[in-house]
């Protein structure tokens, strides 16, 4: 008798110690869904309190502080804890939880949801707190409640969540590596985490949105959301090995000869991802900063600004041109120089989102300012539409050297920037002083990854021109 009162007295202990600590409930349950042996780095209890610190919040009903954007490299264990023990231990504490999972495809949503549904299951699980328990008559993979009401369901982005409301909205993996590269995919995700998630709140002052995943683009859910001045985020930035990207800042002193997990990011391991995924993808995946530390194409920290000379040998204005008002693409020209040592300056640059009359508008407004010096190219987009275009603006600019371009048949975009990166990156390029520098430095560092590619088309068609062995008869 004494030895089972014993027993179940160190049960109630353990089961109260796993109450108060998400950490701790997170080493207690490991084994009962993971075979293998815990690598216990620093990252998964500092991720444990962080969310257990906004789950106190909504145990109160606190308004929340912030939304949380957790980004880490694949493989650190982030969706066992996040999205896999975090929804079964609120329950411990909080049993009528609603849990929405949402994760890029349905199938993985299910799968999370499952692994959480397999601790609950576990004899340790029942042991531990007996109250709760799965209703016989909804404990499917994707949906299953508790009988106080607490319920997990699981849904791919962009799946409906009608009908469903949660107290807590966890995000995990938006948008997988295949996904990133397309611009469909990213508004999809982003619409669905901006427009249709938030309205699946119990309380839209009190619940949170946690994002967890490995960044992608820069326009990816993570971007996108941290892009919006008026949400309130918390950021952590994890990267795989130690960069000025991390935050918060004070997690550096964490790191272990540059390693966030010397264990399962080991040098070795990162070589040979960085091989595997190319740069562009090891600097988003493992780095969490979607363009290689150097720059990618373009080294823009070789760009110089200076006060441009009062002469240049030729300067043009290549116009991109983009017709919807304050959605989609840009409209951008770029006026370039080349001086008298060979040196190509970026002179100006107009970026805009207007329909097609005002921005005939603007574009022949600036053709004024630039003089009749200056020559005047604009892209002739494919298609009888593009051709049209391109003679209302050449129509619009009489009196000007206008001509339009075809820069359909010199390659993809990344070759047809090829020639004026290598003058970026081979310290030849140099770019007056103007509010529009950071949007356009910004774009080419990115580049061919960057949300937006018209400052950089626009400035591939104006060295084109530029160059010395320009071709014959444009002009």
């Amino acid at each position: 008798m004494e030895t089972t009162a014993v027993n179940v007295d160190l049960t109630r202990l353990k089961a109260s110690i796993c109450r108060e600590s998400f950490y701790h409930f997170v080493q207690e349950f490991w084994e009962t869904i993971i075979p293998e042996t815990p690598v216990w780095n620093w990252h998964i209890e500092y991720l444990c309190d962080e969310l257990q610190y906004m789950a106190e919040r909504v145990f109160k009903g606190l308004p929340r502080e912030y939304d949380l954007i957790i980004n880490i490299p694949p493989g650190s264990t982030k969706s066992t804890v996040a999205s896999v023990m975090f929804p079964a231990w609120v329950w411990t504490r909080m049993p009528t939880a609603r849990c929405i999972g949402g994760s890029h495809a349905h199938s993985l949503a299910m799968d999370l949801s499952l692994k959480t549904r397999d601790i609950i299951f576990s004899e340790k699980y029942r042991e531990y707190f007996p109250d709760i328990q799965l209703r016989q008559d909804q404990k499917a993979k994707s949906h299953f409640k508790n009988t106080k009401g607490g319920t997990r369901y699981a849904v791919g982005v962009g799946g409906s969540v009608t009908g469903m409301h949660g107290h807590f909205l966890l995000v995990d993996d938006p948008i997988n590596p295949e996904q990133a590269v397309s611009e469909a995919e990213l508004k999809t995700a982003n619409r669905w985490l901006t427009s249709t998630l938030p309205t699946r709140k119990v309380d839209k002052e009190v619940v949170p949105l946690i994002l967890i995943m490995q960044r992608l683009h820069q326009n990816d859910p993570s971007g996108h959301l941290l892009a919006m001045p008026d949400l309130k985020i918390k950021h952590i930035n994890i990267p795989a090995e130690r960069t000025n990207t991390i935050k918060p800042l004070y997690l550096r002193r964490y790191y272990k000869d540059g390693l966030f997990d010397p264990v399962r990011c080991s040098r070795a391991v990162l070589t040979e991802q960085r091989q595997i995924l190319g740069e562009y993808g090891y600097a988003g995946q493992f780095l969490q900063h979607p363009v290689p530390l150097e720059g990618g194409a373009f080294k823009v920290g070789r760009i110089t600004i200076d006060t441009p000379p009062s002469k240049m040998k030729r300067v043009v204005r290549y116009w991109d041109k983009a017709g919807t008002l304050n959605d989609g693409a840009y409209t951008a020209g770029v006026k370039m120089g080349e001086d008298h040592h060979g040196r190509f300056w970026i002179l100006d640059v107009k970026r805009f989102q207007l329909e097609a009359f005002a921005r005939e508008k603007l574009i022949k407004q600036t053709a004024k300012i630039d003089g009749k010096a200056c020559y005047v190219l604009v892209e002739k987009e494919p298609g009888s539409g593009g051709k049209e275009s391109a003679q209302n603006t050449i129509r619009n600019l009489a009196g000007y050297k206008v001509k339009s371009d075809n820069p359909g048949g010199k390659g993809s975009k990344e070759l047809r920037a090829d020639p004026f990166a290598c003058q970026v990156n081979g310290e030849n390029v140099f770019m007056a002083p103007g509010p529009w520098n950071k949007a356009y430095i910004e774009e080419l560092q990115y580049f061919p990854n960057s949300t937006y590619k018209d400052q950089v088309d626009a400035s591939s068609g104006a060295f084109s021109f530029l160059r010395p062995k320009r071709r014959k008869g444009v002009f």
